[in-house]
């Protein structure tokens, strides 16, 4: 048996598999988000244990022989929470979380310097790690003093786990602190931000073994002792993992809170002009590059919150056959947006409303508008130099036949629906476990899943949705200026 532990934003998700990789339980506990100021975003890391604590808990009332034959742990967990640690190994304040924007004056500063970019591969966006320490050191020095270990949030739960500091190299690409392409810390860069080396954690590749799990929380949650916990992964290249999606070339859409455009590479293609992520993958000598939107199934949840409609309902209003695009149109900018535009700072909007416009039509603009901000990142990706075939659409957007059907033919490329099964995060996390527990080939364990289903472009209405698309990327720097 493997464990994967899957923390993400708004809970902790606990999956166990077996030699075969076929699901036998899984478990979650859920997390809340507080938002003290407008544009922040912080948790507790100390309710990612009790969060973990109760997954794992639910799982061993179930599975309780199971859990005591786990021979190896995987961790995947959010990208770029800032977690600070004191000498003592506690949280000095509640982790400031990658949705945060407090720093974005900070990480403007930082992407100033050219030896970010050039290191990195990347800009120094608002919810990178580094900027948030700078931030912490202008405006909460005393915290800033007190800082023994910046812990990313899965590497915080195996502190807790194994009680060791480490951490691999697809989570600590996002910190603004990793030579990328040399896949090591950057002593430069974190000099320019107050902090060292020995501040930072230990490297392994996530599907290295990073820790041994502690006897008394193994005794505490069912598993044995000093089995090997693999390095893991950030939630994107954990779910990467999951879906298969190693070998260069093959890229997933995943329809989540935010929206992630992944594609894995067989080598390093920096391109940070063109606000693509450029990261190390889990797995050894592969990196992947990423779009990256950052309101995406959050921005139906919200229109939601507004109706007071379901969100299932709400995309079931549009019906099962694709129509053409609407006359609202809608920037998915609720938290500012990454890729392409870096701007913390744009929010998003309605355009073209009319008496006409009923629930269907918002609903239809926010559909769209998000498939459009996915295409943003396709060209994006064509800048870097990744030109994609077809995609595989994960997240709990990817439930609706209609988004997906939008979402392809705005894209023009085939989408793919996996068979059903849980190939996310933690199924991800928990292939890593095995990959380390067993020393296996990650080529042989990390196979794609079989495709239930492929929805082409509709030719018919290609040329409508380019026409709109034309229209949607007119809208942000006219938007921009009325907010500026």
């Amino acid at each position: 048996m493997y464990l994967g532990l899957d923390l993400g934003t708004s809970s902790v998700k606990a999956l166990l598999i077996d030699e075969s990789q076929a699901a036998v339980g899984s478990a979650s506990a859920d997390l809340t988000v507080q938002r003290p100021h407008p544009g922040w975003s912080e948790q507790d890391p100390d309710s990612w244990i009790a969060a973990t604590r109760a997954a794992v808990g639910a799982l061993a009332r179930t599975h309780a022989n199971e859990l005591s034959k786990v021979r190896g742990i995987g961790l995947s967990g959010h990208m770029h929470g800032a977690t600070t640690i004191d000498p003592a190994g506690k949280p000095i304040r509640p982790c400031i979380l990658w949705n945060d924007t407090r720093s974005h004056v900070e990480a403007a500063a930082l992407d100033h310097d050219p030896r970010f970019r050039k290191l990195t591969g990347n800009i120094v966006f608002p919810g990178f790690t580094a900027p948030k320490l700078k931030w912490m050191a202008e405006h909460e020095a005393e915290n800033f003093a007190r800082v023994s270990k910046v812990l990313l949030p899965k590497d915080y739960l195996r502190l807790w786990l194994c009680g060791e500091a480490i951490s691999e190299m697809s989570d600590s690409a996002g910190t603004s602190w990793l030579d990328v392409g040399a896949r090591a810390w950057s002593d430069e860069l974190l000099a320019a931000t107050g902090l060292d080396r020995s501040q930072m954690p230990a490297l392994v590749e996530g599907s290295e073994r990073g820790g041994s799990l502690r006897a008394e929380v193994a005794s505490e949650l069912g598993l044995p002792a000093g089995i090997p916990i693999a390095g893991g992964a950030g939630d994107n290249a954990a779910s990467a993992c999951g879906m298969g999606t190693i070998a260069d070339g093959r890229a997933f859409a995943s329809l989540g809170t935010s929206g992630v455009l992944f594609a894995a590479n067989n080598r390093y293609l920096p391109n940070p002009d063109s606000a693509v992520h450029a990261f190390c993958h889990a797995l050894p000598e592969t990196w992947h590059q990423m779009g990256v939107i950052l309101s995406a199934t959050d921005s139906l949840n919200w229109l939601s919150g507004v109706t007071g409609t379901d969100p299932a309902h709400l995309t079931a209003e549009l019906g099962d056959s694709l129509t053409a695009p609407g006359s609202v149109l809608f920037l998915p900018y609720l938290s500012g947006e990454r890729t392409p535009h870096n701007d913390a700072s744009i929010r998003g909007s309605f355009v073209g409303l009319g008496h006409e416009s009923d629930r269907a039509a918002l609903t239809r603009a926010v559909v769209e508008g998000v498939a459009f901000a996915f295409r943003d990142s396709l060209e994006a990706l064509a800048h870097a130099g990744t030109k994609l075939e077809r995609v595989t659409a994960i997240g709990g957007g990817s439930r609706s036949h209609y988004w997906l059907e939008v979402l392809a033919t705005v894209l023009g490329l085939p989408v793919d629906i996996p068979e059903s099964g849980d190939f996310g995060a933690a199924f991800g996390a928990a292939r890593l476990g095995l990959i380390a527990a067993e020393n296996a080939d990650p080529l042989d364990v990390c196979t794609p899943p079989e495709t239930e289903q492929t929805i082409q472009a509709n030719g018919e209405l290609s040329a409508a949705f380019d026409e709109a698309y034309g229209k949607y990327r007119a809208l942000y720097p006219a938007i921009k200026g009325a907010m500026s």
